[in-house]
């Protein structure tokens, strides 16, 4: 039986579709701290 050839994905493809989901996030992070503490600061 013959071993599956593994099949490697480039860094730089696995940096780019983490930014995409991070830089969203964090954003979205910030705007309810922001949106949030206007609500308890009055």
């Amino acid at each position: 039986m013959s071993s599956p050839e593994r099949s490697t994905t480039p860094l730089a493809l696995i940096v780019v579709a983490w930014a995409l989901v991070v830089i969203p996030l964090l954003y979205g992070l910030v705007q309810t701290i922001r949106t949030a503490s206007a609500l308890f600061t009055g």
